[in-house]
C-alpha cells in the first residue's frame, strides 16, 4: 500500500536509534547509491547560529527576482513539513515528497550484497530536497545546514559559496562549549579555493585558520563589505571596494535583519553572475520568513511570535524591543530542555515586565513540563511568571490579562512558534 507524506514522516521518525546522529558516511553510501550529482547549476550553503532561516530568505528572493529558478531547503519546519523543500517559491507537494522518499528508501535498503543503512529523519529530508532539486533543473540550490556544518548532512554537496551568518554558544553537547570550538565545526562547510562570507564582524580565530588552511577566500561583514542604514530609516546602503547599493529596508524587522540581507548580497555577488541593484531591492522587500518578529494584533495588543532560542537570539531580540517601546511587554516563554533557557532570560530580563512560562512536553525527547521549566528557571527575572501546561494556554491567558496599547512576545522555540501561529490562526478575533 502506498505511503502518504503522514505515513513516512512517522517512519521516518523511529527508523533510526538516534534523532541526531553526526557524520556523513551513511547519507554518502545512500546518495552514491541513488546517483545524485549536484542539485543545481550552483549551490550556497549557509550555517550558523542565528539568521539562517533569514538569509536564506533573502538569497532566494534576490535570486528569484533576476530570473533565476531557486531551490531552497531550510529546517526546521513551523506548521506543515513541505516548508522544508521550496522550489520556485512553492512548498513541494506531498506526491513530489512521497516520491523522493521511495527513492531513497529502496537506496537505503539495497540490494544483492548492499548493506542496509540507518538514516536518521534529517537525513531522509536532506536526500529528499537533492534528489526533488536534481530533477527540478535549478539554477541555484540554497542548503541551509541543520546543526553545525562539517558532519551535517547538507555538507555532501559540495558548495560554490559558503556562509556562517553568525557564531555563539548552541547546541554545545555536540559542537563544544566555545566560540573556537564551534566555529570550527561551522567552518567546514567551506571548500577550497571557494568563498566563504563571514557575518560576524569577529569571527572567531578558528574559522579564519581553517579558511587560510584550505585556500578559501573570507569575506567578512565590517571588513570587505558593509552595511548601515540611512539617517531617515527609510533606506539602508550595502557597499564593497568599487560598489554601492542604496536599497529599501527589509520587510522583516529588527535590525539584525540588514546584516542577514547584507550577508545575502555577499553571497550572491560571489557567484558567477552578480545580481544587478533592481534585483536587488526586489528581492530585500519581498524576502519573508515565518517566525521571525512575525507581528498580530489582537484588541489593540501586539503580539509578535518569533522562533529565537538561545542567547544570541534574546539579545537581538533585546535590542529591537528597547527600540520600539510599549506600555508593558509580557514574554511567552518555553524552550527545549538542552537550551540555556537562564541565559535567554538574562539577556531579555531588562525589557520584559511580566513573564509567562509554558510546556512544551509534548514535543519529542527534548521536551520538558512547565514544573521542570520553571524549576530551572526559579534564580532568574522569570522565576515567579505565571505557568501554563503549555503554549496555546500561556497565549489565551496572556492575551486575556493584557490592555490595548501593551505587547506580548511569544519566542523560545521553533516549536513554541509553532504552537503559537496556530493557535493565533485558530482564533482569528
Amino acid at each position: 500500500m502506498q505511503r502518504t507524506l503522514a505515513d513516512w514522516l512517522s517512519y521516518i521518525e523511529r527508523i533510526h536509534p538516534k534523532s541526531i546522529d553526526m557524520g556523513l558516511e551513511r547519507i554518502r553510501i545512500v546518495w552514491q547509491r541513488l546517483g545524485l550529482q549536484r542539485p543545481g547549476r550552483e549551490v550556497i550553503t549557509v550555517g550558523g547560529t542565528n539568521g539562517k532561516g533569514s538569509t536564506v530568505a533573502f538569497i532566494e528572493a534576490i535570486a528569484r527576482a533576476g530570473g533565476r529558478k531557486v531551490g531552497a531547503y531550510t529546517s526546521p519546519h513551523l506548521l506543515a513539513y513541505n516548508e522544508r523543500i521550496r522550489i520556485d517559491g512553492r512548498d513541494a507537494a506531498d506526491a513530489d515528497i512521497v516520491a523522493a522518499f521511495d527513492a531513497i528508501e529502496a537506496a537505503r535498503l539495497g540490494s544483492g550484497e548492499d548493506a542496509q543503512i540507518a538514516l536518521t529523519y534529517f537525513e531522509y529530508g536532506t536526500l529528499a530536497a537533492l534528489w526533488l532539486f536534481e530533477r527540478a533543473g535549478l539554477d541555484l540550490a540554497i542548503l541551509e545546514v541543520g546543526l553545525g556544518g562539517r558532519l551535517d548532512a547538507t555538507n555532501l554537496v559540495d558548495p560554490d559559496v559558503a556562509v556562517v551568518t553568525t557564531i555563539d554558544l548552541d547546541h554545545q553537547d555536540y559542537l563544544g562549549d566555545d566560540r573556537e570550538s564551534i566555529g570550527f565545526e561551522k567552518a567546514g562547510i567551506a571548500r577550497a579555493f571557494k568563498p566563504l562570507v563571514l557575518g560576524d564582524d569577529d569571527p572567531p580565530s578558528s574559522v579564519l585558520r581553517h579558511a587560510y588552511a584550505i585556500g578559501a577566500s573570507a569575506l567578512r561583514a565590517g571588513c570587505d563589505f558593509f552595511f548601515e542604514a540611512g539617517e531617515d530609516g527609510a533606506y539602508w546602503c550595502w557597499r564593497e571596494v568599487g560598489y554601492e547599493a542604496e536599497l529599501p529596508m527589509p520587510a522583516l524587522s529588527a535590525p539584525v535583519q540588514l546584516r542577514n540581507a547584507a550577508v545575502a548580497i555577499a553571497a550572491l555577488r560571489a557567484l558567477e553572475r552578480a545580481p544587478s541593484d533592481e534585483e536587488l531591492a526586489q528581492g530585500v522587500a519581498a524576502a519573508r520568513v515565518a517566525g521571525r518578529l512575525q507581528r498580530f494584533e489582537r484588541g489593540g495588543i501586539e503580539i509578535l511570535v518569533d522562533v529565537g532560542h538561545n542567547p544570541q537570539a534574546a539579545r537581538a531580540l533585546a535590542a529591537w524591543l528597547a527600540a520600539q517601546p510599549a506600555r508593558r511587554t509580557h514574554a511567552v516563554f518555553a524552550a527545549l530542555g538542552d537550551k540555556d533557557a537562564p541565559g535567554v532570560v538574562a539577556a531579555l530580563a531588562g525589557p520584559v515586565d511580566a513573564w509567562h512560562l509554558a510546556g512544551l512536553a509534548d514535543s519529542g525527547p527534548r521536551g520538558v513540563s512547565v514544573e521542570a521549566f520553571a524549576e530551572r528557571l526559579r534564580d532568574t527575572a522569570a522565576g515567579e511568571g505565571s505557568r501554563h501546561a503549555d503554549v496555546a494556554d500561556a497565549l489565551a491567558a496572556t492575551i486575556a490579562q493584557a490592555h490595548a496599547g501593551e505587547r506580548i512576545l511569544v519566542f523560545g522555540s521553533f516549536h513554541t512558534a509553532a504552537a503559537a501561529l496556530e493557535w493565533l490562526a485558530a482564533h482569528p478575533d
